[in-house]
C-alpha cells in the first residue's frame, strides 16, 4: 500500500539506468492507524519532518509537485496556458527575489529542518521517477519551499487579487473564502473542560485541502492537526497543553499606486523631487501546447521604487504588500507547534512572520485567547489608503516598521467564556462588553468595522446566547448547524433579506418560487427541499452583481435584482430536475471515485458547503466545511475528534482515498490521541521511509 513496502527487486525494474543506493531511515517511524493518517515519530524535528514530507509524496506526490513546479515557474511546462498565468503571477510578484534577500533571517536550525523537509521529496522523487511530473524540476531546494510559502500566503492574504485586477485599475472586494474557530472557556462548559473548535473552510481537494498528520519526536514535539501538501509543520491543530484555530481575516495588507510618468522621457516617472526611471524585468517560461511540445513565452514587467509595476491601458501601477516580506512564516508556525503555554504562544506569534490569519486559542489552564493576526505597515495619516494611492512620493513608501502584537484586535480571557471568528469584524469576537473597542484601533489599518458580520457569525452568537452552560454535544451542535439566522447578513449586501420577502402577487411568473422562498425555514439538510433553490438563487444573484462590478462592500440590492436571480435559479430547476423543490440532498452530493453522497451546508451557514455543478446534472461541494477538529482540554490530556472530508489519500488506488467520506456528510468525527506509543501499537501499518545514501 505504501511506496517503502515494494521490494527493492521491484523496485529497480522502473529504472532505465542505475538506480540511487538507498536504505531504510531508522530514526523515524511512520504509523498509518485505520484511517491511513500517518503518526510519525522521530529522534529529532529534523527526522520528523522527513517522515512528514515522505508521507505526503505516498499521499499526494501530484499537489505537492504542481505547488514546487509553480514556486520554480515552471507549472506552465506541465498545465499549460493555466500553469504560465501562475508562473508568471509568482514572478511578477518578486516571490524569488524576496527569499533571496531574506533568507538569511531564518535560523539555522529552522533552515535544517526545511533543508531536510526538502531532502525526503528529493528522495522520494529520485528513487520512485516514474511519479515526477517534470524532471528538470528536480533537485528541489530550501529556496523553492520558502517561494511555495509566500505564495500561499499571498493567496491567503488576497495580495494576489489585487495584482490580478491592476491590468483593469480596479481593487478586488470579495469576500473572505470562509472558516469557523471557536474557543469555549471551562467556566461555561458542564465539565469544566475548555473547548476549541478547528474548522477551516478550504478547498476540498488541491493546493491548499487539509492533510491531517500526528506529529512527534524526542526534543518535545508531541502535535495533531492539519497542513496543506509542502507544509513542514501542523498550521492549526492541538498538542498535549494547547491547540488554535485560524481564519482568513480582513485587513489593509497590499497597496496599489498609480506612478505619475514623465510627459516625453518614456519609462521615467516622478518621485518626490526626483524623476527616476523604471528597471525593465524580462521573464521566461515554458508552456505545455499539446503532449511533450512546449513553446517559450517572454512576458516583461518593470520595478519601481513600489515595487513590481505594471503598465496598462490605464496607466502604470505598482503593487506593495506585507504579505510577501518575511521568510520565517515555518520557523513561526513550527514555534507555537512546540509552545508549551500561552506564555510560549504569544512568544512564537510576536515574530510577525505570519503576515495575516485570525488566531482562536486555547489551553489546559482555561485560557481562551482572539488575535486578528496582522503584519501592518506604520502608515501615513494623510491619505486614504483604501483606494490607488499616488505614486510620486516618499509619503506613500512605507518601509519595515510595522505595528506590533499590542496593536492588533485581540481578546483574551473575557468574562463571557467564549472567542469566535467566522470571518466577521474582530471587534465582534465575543460578548459586546468583553469585545476590543474598535476606537483604540487605527480605522488606517483596514480592519473589518463592527458591525460586519455575516450569517455564520450572526447564528453562532444567536445560538451560544441560548445557553448558560454548555454541554459538548451543545458545542457540536452549534459547529454543526446547517441554519441561516432569522435575519441574513452579509457586509456586502446589506438588504439581503430581500431575497426571501418579496410579494408573489407582484411577479405571478416567478409567484411559486417566491412563496416557497418566503415559507423556507432556513435549514440545509439533505430533505430540505427550498434550500437547494436558495442557493441556486443566490449564486446566479452574486454572479450578476460581479458581472456588474457591483458586488462590494456596503451594496444594496434592488427587486429586480432578486426577480432576476430568482428567474435563473427557476430556470435551471426546472431544465435539470422538472421543478423547483428538489431535496438539497438529491442536488449537492460529495462525490469521489465511485462514492456519490448527498450533502448537507449551503453558503455561508456555519455547516457551509459551496457547490460546482457537474456533467451530470449534481452539483459537487468543492469546498467549505473540509478538516474538522473538536477538542476537550482535560487533566489528562487533550479529547481530540477529527474528521477530513475524503480521507488521508489523494491516491485513487489508496483504501483511504474515499474512507471519511460517509463520517463527513453524517457529521460524525474519529476519536484521535497524541498518545505515539499507543498509536504505533494499534497501528495498521508501521515502517520506515527511505533515503538515499549513494546517487
Amino acid at each position: 500500500m505504501y511506496k517503502q513496502i515494494i521490494s527493492i527487486s521491484i523496485l529497480l525494474s522502473y529504472f532505465s539506468c542505475s538506480p540511487p543506493e538507498s536504505e531504510l531511515y531508522h530514526d523515524v517511524q511512520i504509523a498509518r492507524d485505520i484511517w491511513g493518517v500517518p503518526h510519525i515519530k522521530g529522534k529529532t524535528d529534523k527526522d520528523v519532518v522527513y517522515g512528514l514530507a515522505w508521507a505526503q509524496c505516498e499521499d499526494d506526490f501530484i499537489t505537492l509537485q504542481e505547488q514546487l513546479l509553480a514556486a520554480k515557474g515552471m507549472l506552465g511546462e506541465i498545465k499549460g496556458k493555466d500553469g504560465l498565468i501562475i508562473d508568471f503571477g509568482v514572478k511578477f510578484m518578486g516571490l524569488r527575489e524576496e527569499v533571496d534577500k531574506r533568507i538569511e533571517d531564518i535560523d539555522f536550525e529552522h533552515t535544517e529542518l526545511i533543508q531536510n523537509y526538502i531532502n525526503a521529496v528529493n528522495n522520494f522523487a529520485a528513487i520512485y521517477p516514474e511519479e515526477v511530473l517534470l524532471q528538470d524540476a528536480f533537485p528541489l531546494t530550501v529556496e523553492d519551499a520558502l517561494v511555495g510559502f509566500l505564495m500561499g500566503m499571498a493567496n491567503i492574504s488576497g495580495a494576489d487579487a489585487h495584482l490580478q485586477k491592476i491590468l483593469t485599475n480596479k481593487l478586488p472586494d470579495t469576500p473572505p473564502s470562509g472558516s469557523n474557530a471557536i474557543a469555549i472557556s471551562g467556566k461555561k462548559t458542564d465539565s469544566g473542560k475548555p473547548f476549541l473548535a478547528i474548522n477551516s473552510h478550504q478547498p476540498l481537494e488541491g493546493w491548499y485541502s487539509w492533510y491531517e498528520a500526528h506529529l512527534y519526536s524526542d526534543e518535545g514535539l508531541n502535535i495533531l492537526g492539519g497542513t496543506f501538501p509542502g507544509g513542514l509543520m501542523v498550521f492549526h491543530g492541538v498538542n498535549e497543553h494547547l491547540g488554535w484555530a485560524q481564519t482568513v481575516n480582513a485587513a489593509d495588507f497590499t497597496d496599489v499606486y498609480q506612478l505619475r510618468m514623465h510627459e516625453s522621457k518614456e519609462d521615467h516617472y516622478y518621485f518626490d523631487d526626483e524623476i527616476l526611471m523604471l528597471e525593465e524585468n524580462s521573464y521566461w517560461s515554458w508552456m505545455k501546447v499539446a503532449g511533450p511540445i512546449k513553446i517559450p513565452i517572454r512576458q516583461k514587467n518593470y520595478q519601481s521604487v513600489y515595487g513590481p509595476t505594471f503598465k496598462t491601458e490605464q496607466g502604470v501601477f505598482a503593487w506593495r504588500t506585507t504579505a510577501t516580506r518575511d521568510v520565517r512564516l515555518s520557523q513561526q508556525w513550527f514555534a507555537m507547534n512546540k509552545a508549551k503555554n500561552f506564555t510560549e504562544f504569544k512568544e512564537a506569534l510576536s515574530l510577525l512572520a505570519i503576515p495575516s490569519t485570525n488566531i482562536v486559542y486555547a489551553d489546559k489552564e482555561d485560557n481562551i485567547f482572539y488575535i486578528s493576526n496582522a503584519r501592518l505597515p506604520k502608515r501615513n495619516h494623510n491619505y486614504d489608503w483604501s483606494g490607488i494611492l499616488p505614486g510620486d512620493t516618499s509619503a506613500t513608501l512605507w518601509e519595515e516598521d510595522y505595528l506590533s502584537i499590542s496593536d492588533l484586535p485581540q481578546v483574551e480571557n473575557p468574562e463571557s467564556g467564549y472567542v469566535f471568528n467566522t470571518n466577521n469584524s474582530p471587534f465582534n469576537a465575543t460578548a459586546p462588553e468583553d469585545d476590543t473597542d474598535q476606537s483604540q484601533i487605527d480605522v488606517i489599518n483596514g480592519f473589518l468595522t463592527e458591525d460586519t458580520n455575516n450569517n455564520r457569525s450572526a447564528k453562532f452568537l444567536s445560538e451560544i446566547k441560548k445557553i448558560e452552560t454548555l454541554s459538548y454535544q451543545d458545542f457540536k451542535n452549534i459547529k454543526y448547524n446547517t441554519t441561516y439566522p432569522d435575519s441574513l447578513q452579509s457586509p456586502y449586501i446589506l438588504n439581503l433579506e430581500l431575497i426571501l420577502n418579496l410579494n408573489p402577487d407582484d411577479h405571478p411568473e416567478i409567484d411559486d418560487a417566491i412563496r416557497m422562498s418566503n415559507q423556507w425555514n432556513r435549514d440545509t439538510k439533505i430533505d430540505n427541499t427550498s434550500a437547494a433553490f436558495f442557493s441556486l438563487n443566490y449564486k446566479a444573484l452574486e454572479n450578476a452583481l460581479k458581472e456588474e462590478d457591483r458586488f462590494i462592500r456596503g451594496q444594496y440590492i434592488t427587486e429586480a435584482d432578486v426577480v432576476k436571480s430568482m428567474t435563473k435559479a427557476k430556470d435551471i430547476m426546472l431544465s435539470k430536475y422538472g421543478r423547483i423543490d428538489v431535496p438539497l440532498g438529491d442536488i449537492q452530493r460529495h462525490i469521489r471515485g465511485d462514492v456519490n453522497l448527498p450533502l448537507q451546508g449551503g453558503p455561508d451557514v456555519l455547516a457551509a458547503m459551496y457547490m460546482k455543478e457537474t456533467d451530470n446534472n449534481q452539483y459537487k461541494g468543492i469546498a467549505g466545511e473540509s478538516y474538522i477538529a473538536l477538542v476537550q482540554f482535560g487533566p489528562d490530556g487533550p479529547i481530540i475528534e477529527t474528521v477530513n472530508a475524503y480521507g488521508s489519500s489523494a491516491e485513487p488506488d489508496s483504501p483511504h482515498y474515499t474512507d471519511q467520506m460517509d463520517l463527513f456528510v453524517k457529521q460524525q468525527l474519529k476519536p484521535m490521541s497524541l498518545d505515539i506509543d499507543k498509536a504505533i501499537a494499534e497501528a495498521d501499518t508501521v515502517y520506515f521511509p527511505m533515503r538515499i545514501v549513494k546517487n
